[in-house]
């Protein structure tokens, strides 16, 4: 079988990782792809928003399965026109995937349904946002509306970053013409259950808790992730349980019930807070960097699970027990501006996975390319094991413009 994954990130080279072992698949295309990609698929040069173009590559190559990474090739409407010609693709259409390119949409949704989330209310002008700021507590979170790369929510803990932040999102435009939702802040441990999703059948993956802040000790801006791990073990199997029954089913259900019926993955960033578990937010594919720790303890056939799921068949998924732990190395300078093209040396004694998220190769070697460079992922049968075995293989890899933070994973010591 010809596959074609649609990304460039971390996220995707997992995600070919897991294709690369199926029997089915003999030859992996990624668009774009990245350096680290190019050691086990043939990198394609279109970018994941040049719909028409990447189905006229799917079709003149006989691709039998397309699977989408990133959120922005979704609100393009690849899902739409891959199905339309008559391509089995792995991914939501354009209009499930507002689960995630609309915050609004998904709070009200969520709000209809009786789904668990925080109380909020939606602005798109500064005036009466910064008033109902002013009337209400703090902390309070601001979220951009639209999509914003993992950048778009503010946890403002004074009136003056509240108001900061509503004059990027609603004067300045940083990400774009667009509105706010303004949500009560929940506090609590935060956890990813990302799901297999067809209609109403929803097939849960393994736990995960992405690290958002730049530094130790969740200190500095959020980012797209520093860091996840899998193992959570202030998450119990009635926890899961109520998450399953009361958010993921329900939320699947919903979309049907709209017209937007839901085929992919559906993640859940949810938070188990004193009231109960409630949804932070919903996103319409694969997590990165949870990706990276996840799919690694897949033990069935990925091929055969994305075609299955694709096709509305009961799809077989099985994993092993093993802890999973990933630390990102960063540009200096992330998530603002960072400079591009240092060497990075040391990768080949590292004894774990490494998925490349922002590189190239120069000269033979690979160079920083991107904000989030690569992510050095460890397994070990206890999460303490593997904690400690991905921060000294991480170490191994030497870079003067890289950094990274050295708490990933202890959270889960602290509930």
């Amino acid at each position: 079988m010809k596959v074609l994954v649609v990304g460039s990130g971390g996220r995707c080279h997992a995600i070919v990782e897991a294709l690369s072992k199926s029997a089915q698949v003999d030859k992996i295309f990624c668009a774009p792809g990245n350096a680290g990609i190019a050691a086990l698929a043939e990198c394609v040069a279109i970018k994941e928003t040049k719909v028409e173009e990447l189905k006229a590559f799917a079709l003149e190559q006989g691709v039998e399965l397309t699977v989408v990474g990133p959120e922005v090739a979704l609100e393009a409407g690849i899902a739409d026109a891959f199905k339309a010609a008559g391509l089995r693709i792995f991914g939501p259409t354009k209009a499930a995937a507002q689960i995630e390119c609309s915050k609004q949409f998904a709070k009200d949704l969520m709000k209809k349904y009786d789904i668990p989330t925080a109380g909020y209310e939606t602005f798109e002008d500064f005036d009466a946002a910064f008033e109902y700021v002013k009337a209400g507590s703090l902390p309070t979170v601001l979220k951009y509306d639209g999509l914003a790369a993992g950048k778009g929510v503010v946890i403002a803990e004074t009136l003056e970053q509240a108001e900061e932040a509503l004059r990027d999102m609603l004067q300045d435009e940083k990400f774009g013409k667009g509105k706010v939702v303004i949500e009560e802040y929940l506090e609590g441990p935060e956890f990813s259950l990302l799901c297999f999703v067809n209609g109403k059948d929803v097939y849960p993956m393994p736990v995960a808790q992405d690290h958002k802040r730049a530094f130790d000790g969740d200190k500095g801006p959020n980012t797209g992730g520093m860091g996840a791990y899998t193992e959570l073990p202030f998450i119990t199997d009635e926890d899961l349980q109520y998450a399953m029954e009361k958010i993921m089913r329900p939320t699947a259900a919903a979309m049907v019930e709209e017209g937007c019926a839901f085929c992919g993955v559906l993640y859940g960033g949810l938070m188990k807070t004193q009231n109960g578990i409630k949804v932070i937010e919903f996103n319409a594919r694969f997590g990165d960097p949870e990706t990276e720790v996840i799919l690694p303890r897949l033990t069935s056939d990925m091929c055969q699970v994305f075609c299955d799921v694709a096709d509305g068949k009961t799809p077989v998924i099985e994993w092993d027990d093993q802890a999973t732990l990933g630390v990102v190395l960063a540009s200096k300078g992330y998530p603002g501006s960072y400079d591009k093209g240092f060497v990075i040396e040391g990768t080949e004694a590292v004894d774990g996975s490494i998925y490349h998220m922002g590189t190239a190769l120069k000269d033979g070697k690979y160079v920083t390319s991107g904000g989030r460079v690569m992510i050095v992922v460890c397994k070990a049968p206890t999460l303490r094991e593997a904690q400690q075995k991905a921060q000294a293989e991480v170490e191994k890899i030497k870079c003067e413009n890289l950094f990274h933070r050295t708490d990933i994973g202890d959270k889960a010591f602290k509930y």
